[in-house]
């Protein structure tokens, strides 16, 4: 137990920029984003998120937002937001007619404690008024209104993991549906495992095989759209832990975005 509870905590409580760091490593359609929209690159010169700037480049922030397509009005659902790096972006892009939902299991909130209490904090910033936060079981995911992104980076294979459930999939994926918008948008962001290793890997290296979830987000009824190399890194070798020294904040990570049918 003490190697997962360590792992988890370490996952959520370090700094966004271990976290979410990372590549992606596809055989699937690589979908060229187009220029980076106005009002993303203005989100990321929010004074209030200027510790977070000098991650941007390796964490590719630019790339990742313009290939989620998240637009300013907008209603965003993010899957354990960690130290917020990501949601700090998400707050300014959707802005005051907009809204970013954010989850906490709470099977990871108990192993991280702090960090939830600083992001009850920050949801409780007039700045951050948009952000609000939902502390639910991680089997039941449930939201206040219909989203337009269900946004995930570095998460999807903690639920997969014991500490979590496990989690039922295939009920996970089709309430991740049922949260969007019909034309809405699923992106997830993972470190790699090895192709062919299937989840063998979640609970120990916290690598998932994107074969895997391409698999299990399909099987709910949504339509692969799209997968970025923005966080590919060919020389991880995908056998190592992901908070090894060698490889943390380099892992090669997978970007793929799923669309719910317009109907």
């Amino acid at each position: 137990m003490r190697p997962i509870v360590l792992a988890v905590l370490v996952s959520i409580a370090l700094p966004a920029a271990a976290m979410a760091a990372a590549p992606v490593h596809t055989h699937a359609h690589h979908h060229a984003s187009g220029a980076v929209p106005a009002y993303v690159t203005a989100a990321m010169h929010d004074p209030a998120r200027q510790a977070d700037a000098s991650n941007d480049a390796r964490r590719k922030m630019a790339a990742v937002m313009t290939f989620a397509e998240v637009k300013p009005g907008e209603k965003v659902l993010e899957l354990v937001p960690g130290s917020g790096y990501w949601t700090r972006v998400f707050s300014a892009i959707v802005g005051p007619t907009g809204h970013v939902y954010t989850v906490w299991p709470s099977e990871m909130a108990k192993f991280s404690t702090k960090s939830l209490d600083n992001w009850r904090k920050l949801s409780a910033t007039p700045h951050y008024a948009n952000v609000s936060v939902l502390e639910q079981p991680a089997a039941m995911l449930s939201v206040p209104a219909k989203v337009d992104l269900v946004f995930t980076s570095q998460n999807y294979h903690d639920y997969h993991d014991p500490f979590m459930g496990p989690v039922d999939m295939m009920k996970f994926d089709k309430e991740v549906f049922d949260a969007l918008k019909p034309g809405g948008l699923f992106v997830v962001i993972d470190h790699v495992a090895p192709a062919g290793s299937g989840i063998s890997d979640t609970n120990t290296l916290h690598r998932i095989d994107p074969a895997v979830v391409k698999q299990e987000v399909e099987s709910a009824g949504f339509v692969f759209d799209g997968s970025s190399k923005a966080l590919h890194n060919p020389a991880d070798p995908l056998t190592v832990k992901v908070f090894d020294k060698s490889i943390r904040g380099h892992t090669d990570q997978f970007i793929y975005r799923f669309r719910k049918p317009a109907q």
